[in-house]
């Protein structure tokens, strides 16, 4: 199971399809079987009309609730790109999860990222997509009720990275680099090359204090500086740099991924009568 981060935005419509694989429509409804899992007071705003299901254009509004109700709410760097999006796929060769298993990777998920706080009040409006084959994408909007702005940790990369490790456990589930989790006299086992390279690979996809990091801050800075200014010439220059700034985030992770191949064991392929290879019938 593999967890990764996409660039916050501004609407949830482009998650939202990229999760469904199609646009958002007003006619198609996502039942229960579509959207596994969601924030625990979606109770208290569901619709007076009779509906047992929501159109997934509906789905994005309740997402975009949040905005409407408190206009002036904005992030530490005074941003509203408040849509946190977090998918996750299965190993190719991993059988299909259930429902309520989605629905239990997705609740400890959302949690590991924070959007979720156990007796919290006032939280982050999300959902969980599962609409394609060994995928769930987890969308939220980090505007809280109450009007305050949800930061997510840090480290919540590696904190979503390590809730999958302990799902695959849960779930027996195929774990990235082999039917096992990487034990840590596996990892001092590898040659020293090996490590050397992955702490490289570590510090320059490092989200504080790493050069790529340094480096995206600072067009994304300047970037919402020239999205100030007057006429369109600046409103293009300030897409393009938004359009680097997620670039380089994308090579965070990539390199991320990397530093952990590096040290993980060549997995030994299961055999082939043990694999199980059922998928659902679409």
């Amino acid at each position: 199971m593999i967890p990764s981060l996409h660039e916050r935005t501004h609407s949830p419509h482009d998650p939202l399809e990229e999760a469904l694989g199609r646009p958002v429509s007003p006619n198609e409804e996502l039942t229960e079987y579509t959207v596994v899992a969601h924030w625990p007071d979606l109770d208290y705003f569901t619709r007076h009309d009779g509906q047992k299901s929501w159109t997934s254009v509906q789905w994005a509004e309740h997402l975009e609730g949040p905005y409407l109700e408190h206009p002036f709410a904005a992030g530490p760097d005074d941003d509203r790109h408040a849509i946190l999006h977090v998918d996750v796929r299965l190993h190719p060769d991993d059988r299909e999860l259930t429902g309520p298993e989605w629905a239990e990777a997705a609740h400890r998920l959302a949690r590991a990222a924070g959007i979720e706080i156990p007796g919290k009040e006032h939280g982050c409006r999300w959902i969980a997509v599962q609409a394609q084959p060994g995928r769930m994408d987890v969308i939220a909007n980090l505007i809280h009720l109450d009007g305050a702005w949800h930061a997510p940790p840090a480290d919540v990369l590696r904190r979503l990275a390590d809730e999958a490790r302990r799902i695959e456990q849960d779930l027996h589930l195929i774990s990235p680099a082999g039917a096992e989790p990487t034990t840590r006299a596996a990892v001092r086992a590898a040659p020293t090359v090996s490590l050397q390279f992955a702490s490289v690979l570590t510090q320059l996809a490092d989200e504080q204090a790493g050069p790529l990091a340094a480096v995206r801050g600072l067009v994304e800075h300047t970037a919402h500086r020239i999205a100030r200014e007057p006429g369109a010439a600046g409103a293009d220059a300030a897409h393009r740099l938004e359009l680097i700034a997620r670039r380089l985030h994308a090579i965070q992770q990539d390199l991320d991924t990397a530093a952990a191949c590096v040290v993980q064991p060549r997995a030994v392929p299961a055999p082939a009568a043990a694999r199980h290879t059922a998928r659902r019938k679409l």
